[in-house]
């Protein structure tokens, strides 16, 4: 696209399409580009980016980057790995850094005249995720910006027009994220030159050119994804070149299929069917307790069931796609750009995903967005509230909320469990040192994924317990802001914990232990029934509009092998890519405990108190 832009070099960064996402959202067109680059790249560049990234500057395998960009007279800014990298190659020091910073921290400029900073605040919240830090800086640099652990939070070289922050401007909890932002498109004279409807036309543009004379099947789950992308394939082709499938998996909420068919109907969607898949994909799933085989057997069995449907329909595969409501923090999770690094498997790019992707069989319009641009352009094409705002459901819906074990944690669990409960036991849990309103600090012996500086983490998980209630009820501090400093500081200084929770009931008289238990319908249903109440509770409280998703996780962590401890993780997100715990209040959550410990099958109810990072939005 022949258009003046700024670039973003990506280094692996969970974080690198989020910031092209946000100069556009800005009105600046943006592009990714390889850290190898040429130079002859650069063409119409007015500014350049250098995303953070998963390796250390100072490691032998980091990703190959092209210095001659360096030697170009266009403005660049560092972020995080970026800022470390433009310090090394300036001839500064990286080391790591005496004391991480993973989550919020505040940062004060120090010098106000930096281009970067015209009307920020300071000091000003910021977002950090490192262990690396800047301990020298580069040759002309100077530093403009600190924080409380960070010295050379923030550096500039003003004759060399080369800026970088060890911060992330471009996530929603760095609050002044985008005036920087729009401050360094001002540095580079970049003019406005993008906005939502030329996003729209561009997609349509897409659809047509990719499905050329073709057919498309779409996998239609019923989420905000799937939906957006029937209508804009609907809008791009017609609704007699697609066909949606929605594959009842056995893995959907309390009503879902029905509820998802209805709303669509009442859309005047008609090119749509509801295949009832449950046996299979139970099958597929049965006896499977590593959590990237379970998601994997899962997206395999789509392609089954997808091939199941083609010839039940007599449909011509040479005249029919396929086509998924994939989003840019699904692949980027997957380890799907060069550098980057896996933090889940996502169904969308299993095995038989990609052989269809490698002969140009799939079709993703949604594939370089983020949710909040997504829902924007489902207004744009009309859908409803019902269907936009609906919380992410992803394709293996309910079987990734079920965590899986034979029941016995092996001779590598077991050490780490108990380096975990020694750093628990001798940990100060910062606001609540010394105080008696914490009754107990513990470990749960359940591992759970998280993502910690673009490595994924696989840890176990803090229980912090208030003062007791009557019938096995446990209270909980009303000011969720202690809560969360005590999340990050748990998290940001441990090694083997990678999440908070609160305890808030346990049945009297059972002492909970790990069980055996997998994926079946048996657990499905307990979860489903425990799921819709928080999720009725949420609708009736108007809360359901103020998060982001909701998810409920069954742990095999119980009294007996048929019961269940259950955790409520709602969260608020903008992008995904981060999130920080919902703070609900005590006259919505109560009630939803309550009902939930009244089950006979519920011996416990947690509430995940961790923001991301450290934790993903899921256990698995």
């Amino acid at each position: 696209m022949n258009r003046e832009k700024i670039v973003v070099l990506d280094f692996g960064s969970q974080y690198a399409h989020l910031i092209a996402k946000r100069f556009r959202m800005l009105g600046y067109y943006s592009e990714i580009a390889l850290p190898s680059a040429s130079v002859d790249t650069f063409e119409n560049t007015k500014g350049i980016v250098l995303s953070g990234g998963p390796s250390s500057v100072y490691e032998k395998d980091i990703p190959a980057f092209n210095e001659k960009i360096f030697g170009l007279d266009i403005p660049m800014l560092g972020l995080c790995y970026g800022h470390q990298l433009m310090a090394s190659c300036y001839g500064g020091t990286v080391e790591k850094a005496a004391t991480g910073e993973f989550g919020i921290a505040h940062f004060s400029v120090t010098n106000k005249d930096c281009p970067l900073f015209k009307g920020v605040e300071s000091p000003t919240q910021v977002w950090m995720s490192h262990q690396d830090a800047v301990t020298k800086a580069g040759g002309g640099f100077e530093i403009v910006g600190s924080t409380k652990d960070c010295t050379y939070a923030a550096l500039q070289n003003l004759s060399e027009k080369r800026f970088s922050l060890q911060f992330h401007c471009e996530v929603k909890d760095t609050p002044e994220g985008n005036r920087i932002f729009a401050n360094f498109a001002a540095f580079c004279g970049m003019k406005k030159n993008w906005d939502q409807s030329t996003v729209l036309n561009v997609i349509l543009d897409d659809i047509k050119t990719d499905a050329k004379d073709k057919n498309v099947l779409l996998f239609l789950s019923g989420g905000v994804d799937s939906t957006v992308t029937f209508a804009l394939l609907n809008k791009a082709l017609g609704q007699d070149r697609v066909l949606g499938l929605h594959i009842d998996n056995g893995f959907m909420r309390k009503n879902e299929s029905r509820t998802v068919a209805e709303q669509y109907r009442t859309f005047g969607f008609n090119n749509f069917i509801v295949e009832d898949a449950s046996a299979s994909f139970l099958k597929a799933i049965a006896g499977l307790t590593d959590p990237q085989k379970k998601r994997m057997s899962v997206g395999e069995n789509f392609i089954t069931v997808r091939n199941d449907v083609v010839a039940k329909q007599h449909l011509d595969e040479n005249e029919w796609m396929l086509a998924q409501g994939t989003l840019y923090p699904d692949i980027i999770e997957s380890g799907g750009t060069k550098n980057s690094k896996t933090i889940k498997t996502h169904h969308n790019r299993v095995a038989g995903i990609q052989a269809l992707i490698e002969k140009g069989l799939i079709i993703e319009p949604l594939r370089n967005l983020y949710k909040d641009e997504v829902r924007a352009i489902g207004r744009q094409l009309g859908l409803s509230d019902e269907l936009v705002m609906r919380h992410p459901f992803p394709g293996p819906g309910l079987s990734i909320n079920v965590l899986c074990t034979d029941g016995r944690m092996s001779g590598s669990d077991k050490a780490d469990y108990e380096k975990a409960r020694a750093e628990i036991a001798a940990m100060k849990i910062g606001p609540f040192d010394g105080s008696s309103v914490l009754k107990e600090q513990y470990i749960l012996p359940v591992r759970s994924v998280g993502v910690q500086g673009d490595f994924r983490t696989y840890r176990f998980p803090s229980v912090l317990s208030f003062a007791p209630l009557e019938d096995g009820f446990y209270a909980h501090p009303e000011d969720w802001n202690l809560i969360e400093e005590a999340s990050s500081h748990i998290t940001n200084n441990a090694q083997y914990i990678n999440r908070t929770l609160l305890r808030l009931y346990q049945k009297p008289g059972v002492k909970p232990a790990l069980q055996e238990g997998y994926c079946d319908k048996r657990r499905l249903d307990q979860l489903r029934e425990a799921d819709n109440i928080v999720l009725t509770k949420l609708h009736e409280t108007g809360w359901y509009n103020k998060i982001f998703q909701h998810l409920t996780i069954d742990l095999p962590y119980a009294g007996s092998p048929d019961h269940a401890s259950f955790v409520l993780r709602p969260v608020c997100s903008e992008d995904v890519m981060t999130a920080r715990f919902a703070h609900l209040p005590a006259d919505v959550l109560d009630p939803i405990v309550r009902q939930i410990a009244a089950f006979p099958f519920t011996d416990a109810v947690y509430y995940d108190a961790t923001n991301k990072p450290p934790a993903t939005f899921g256990w698995e």
